[in-house]
């Protein structure tokens, strides 16, 4: 897997637009990709949002043909998109393609990577995405999304370390509204993007191997 690291921000519809390219690339047997990068403030909707869910349309906001519902992305988020042919990857190992221990190997990533910095991650059932606990009750942490097509995954997961998190304020994220966001910083935990980075890449190796 070919990792790549943007240090702009990177408009979403740019990368929108980027990822197709990739995905089709991937399609006619390029190596998989994983893009660790920041987005300017923006909502998107999966393919389950609820037009309710939008609350207040601040910032622009992107239909995007991803699993799940209204989340944000802005600065001080690390986002993860990976492109990967999993029907190849299953080969390999001599397996049958499997969408969803795919978004769980997702989950253990963000997971590993929280306790790396002494943060517990769990996960709900009916909930998607990665929680911790916090004074308020418990409070999502990182939303996952996932599109695939012929096989090849795309979009990813988004871990909260240090966005406004104010800015949550004009949805209602993944459409549940009696829950908390927090990030990182909010939890005590001021860690750097490069930090935070080098263990979302151990937790990688660790999930997927390699």
């Amino acid at each position: 897997m070919r990792f790549r690291k943007f240090s702009e921000l990177m408009p979403y519809q740019d990368a929108l637009f980027a990822m197709n390219q990739t995905v089709r690339k991937v399609q006619e047997g390029a190596e998989d990709e994983c893009w660790l990068l920041e987005h300017p403030p923006t909502y998107t909707a999966g393919t389950s949002a609820k037009t309710a869910d939008l609350l207040r349309p601040d910032f622009p906001v992107f239909e995007t043909g991803r699993g799940g519902q209204y989340t944000y992305h802005g600065p001080g988020q690390r986002i993860a998109y990976i492109i990967s042919d999993l029907k190849r990857s299953a080969a390999l190992r001599g397996e049958s393609p499997d969408l969803r221990a795919y978004v769980q190997q997702l989950e253990q990533v963000v997971i590993h990577s929280l306790k790396s910095f002494g943060v517990q991650g769990f996960l709900r059932e009916g909930r998607v995405g990665v929680w911790v606990n916090t004074p308020s009750g418990e409070a999502k942490i990182a939303a996952l999304g996932v599109r695939i097509q012929r096989w090849v995954t795309s979009h990813g997961f988004a871990l909260n370390v240090h966005p406004d998190l104010s800015h949550y304020a004009g949805i209602v994220p993944c459409g549940l509204s009696q829950y908390g966001i927090t990030s990182l910083h909010a939890l005590g935990m001021k860690v750097s993007m490069d930090e935070v980075d080098a263990a979302l890449l151990a937790a990688m190796r660790r999930v997927f191997g390699g």
